[in-house]
């Protein structure tokens, strides 16, 4: 077996047992720590994956939040259950703890430019991770089904035909 590959499955089950450890630590519930540890293994996959084929780390952490935020929709809708309980724990191993390190560590040796590199790359890729959440949470949300009805910059009630109306309960002032 090829030591990258191998390499690779070692990190994805480490991802795997972090994310299982940090999910019991958010008091997810028992039934449901598996998947999140499921989801947050697929994460770092698709981030290894994405850095093995040489994506920078910013793209990398868009594709991995990507697949995050679906598996977390897929697993929320399965089981009915929040998508934040998969979703917060699928996207730590793309958030950018060594670049926010790195950032405070330049601060405190007096080295204003690298801190400063450091804390552009890190909001930056702070940026994409909640971008991509955006952008899979708006493309669910498109094709839920509901009661309700966005319309312009309020929320509309749908008109069934055949029902009535609600009445304006308010009184006018004179």
């Amino acid at each position: 077996m090829n030591s990258t590959v191998f390499e690779m499955i070692i990190r994805v089950f480490g991802a795997f047992l972090s994310i299982y450890s940090f999910a019991v630590l958010l008091q997810v519930p028992r039934h449901f720590v598996l998947q999140a540890g499921i989801v947050g293994a697929i994460g770092g996959f698709v981030y290894l994956l994405a850095i093995h084929f040489g994506r920078g780390d910013m793209m990398a952490s868009l594709y991995s939040a990507v697949a995050a935020a679906v598996v977390s929709h897929i697993f929320a809708r399965v089981y009915k259950t929040p998508v934040t309980l998969f979703l917060i724990a699928g996207v730590l191993p793309t958030v950018p703890g060594n670049g926010m390190y790195q950032t405070v560590h330049y601060l405190i040796d007096g080295n204003e430019a690298m801190s400063e590199f450091y804390l552009i790359q890190t909001l930056e890729i702070a940026g994409v991770i909640s971008l991509a959440i955006f952008v899979v949470d708006t493309f669910f949300q498109a094709f839920q089904k509901s009661e309700w009805k966005q319309n312009s910059m309020k929320y509309v009630r749908k008109i069934v035909p055949g029902a009535e109306e609600p009445q304006n309960t308010e009184k006018r002032e004179k």
